[in-house]
């Protein structure tokens, strides 16, 4: 019975969360954030004479820089509070978790706490993701080997 009452009163007190608005949020800042991303990328092309091949590794390391700085200077917390998942979904969620531990760290020094620490978060996402595109190219490789896929 006391656990009713509890889950009744729980639900008086707890305001609503505003999904439909908090997923505007997050896809206003997620576009603004790839918007960024192609700018840099037109950036690139223009100015430095990349080609649409060659462009992505510059604007992905720019933009993890970018999401590193502003998370150095507090900026990127606080536009992860606004945003929710609409900034730690791109890439710049990447560098925002990289940096992070490295900053939370620092006090227990170089090595044991900045070393031992800058990939507590994404070191997961590197492991996975070097993992995933190892088999998607060993498949690749056998279907172009029988005759199935083109190179």
């Amino acid at each position: 019975m006391e656990q009713e009452q509890y889950k009744t009163l729980e639900q008086q007190v707890t305001p609503p969360t505003p999904y439909l608005k908090n997923a505007i949020k997050a896809f206003i800042v997620g576009g603004i954030i790839c918007t960024i991303g192609h700018a840099i990328t037109y950036f690139y092309i223009i100015f430095f004479d990349f080609t649409e091949k060659t462009v992505g590794n510059p604007t992905v390391s720019t933009m993890i820089f970018l999401s590193m700085l502003l998370t150095g200077f507090g900026l990127y917390k606080k536009l992860g509070q606004f945003a929710g998942a609409g900034s730690a979904v791109p890439v710049t969620g990447f560098g925002n978790a990289v940096i992070s531990a490295a900053i939370e760290h620092r006090t227990e020094g170089v090595v044991l706490g900045i070393g031992g620490n800058i990939f507590k978060l994404a070191g997961s996402v590197i492991l996975f993701g070097v993992a995933s595109a190892f088999f998607v190219a060993l498949i690749k490789l056998i279907l172009v080997s029988i005759g199935v896929a083109q190179w």
